[in-house]
């Protein structure tokens, strides 16, 4: 187990405490050594956050981290001030956020700079990219960090979600993964790739700190022989060098 992998099992257990032997899921990913995507990027951003951080987080809802709420509250606690910027209505149900504006990130209007912004699962939404990274641009102080998780742009399941209309992702992602339908927003998959999110970032005024393709095995997650069966495949895939189709991409941008 590397470092990174290691810090990110003390983080789990720090949230949820030692892994219940009934939580079948998880027991199957420590069995096979695999950690989601969203784990990676919970554990990127935990190191990013100090007692001097200014943090802005765009899109983040109800809940900065809705599968580590515990987390959450740890590191917004730990932080100097926490920003959320979100156009839903779930904002409202964010109470771990110091503030809370109700808006596009293009229409924060603080002329506060941030020695961090994170953005999980919401560039896949962008609908003008070049407005959204010239503003993160203007709000983060030199030296400060954009953390972007979010799908990769050629995963099946995100070519499948760009070819179908929005009616039908609901259906797909409740019946895999579970939640409400106001949790469902319309995609356009304008920043989901390595080159247009570094060719943004660099025209902005940023530099590529950290670059990951996460292998996701969710898509069966709700039925313990068929993901035993992904995580299998996802293994020896992994033994040949081969990358697992389904994937995340993270990217931590540097301003300059």
């Amino acid at each position: 187990m590397n470092l990174t992998e290691a810090r990110m099992r003390d983080l789990f257990e720090l949230s949820h405490g030692p892994v219940n032997p009934m939580a079948w899921g998880v027991t199957l990913r420590r069995r096979f050594g695999h950690f989601t995507p969203n784990e990676y990027y919970e554990e990127t951003v935990e190191g990013l956050v100090t007692a001097e951080t200014e943090w802005l987080d765009v899109g983040g809802g109800a809940a900065i981290f809705p599968n580590n709420r515990r987390l959450g509250q740890i590191l917004a606690e730990r932080c100097k001030r926490l920003v959320v910027v979100d156009p839903s209505p779930n904002i409202d149900d964010n109470t771990f956020a110091h503030e809370r504006f109700r808006g596009m990130l293009e229409d924060y209007p603080s002329d506060r700079r941030f020695d961090l912004v994170s953005a999980r699962m919401v560039v896949e939404h962008v609908t003008d990219p070049d407005s959204f990274v010239q503003k993160l641009g203007q709000i983060v102080k030199p030296g400060g960090k954009v953390v972007i998780y979010t799908v990769s742009r050629w995963s099946p399941i995100t070519v499948l979600s760009g070819l179908t209309p929005l009616s039908v992702h609901h259906v797909a992602k409740k019946f895999l993964w579970g939640g409400e339908e106001k949790d469902t927003f319309p995609v356009t998959y304008l920043m989901n790739t390595y080159a247009r999110l570094n060719a943004l970032f660099s025209g902005a005024g940023f530099k590529l700190a950290k670059y990951q393709r996460l292998d996701d095995c969710r898509t069966l997650q709700h039925w313990k022989y068929l993901l035993a069966t992904e995580l299998l495949l996802w293994k020896v895939l992994r033994t040949l060098g081969i990358g697992y189709p389904e994937a995340c991409i993270l990217g931590v941008f540097e301003r300059t």
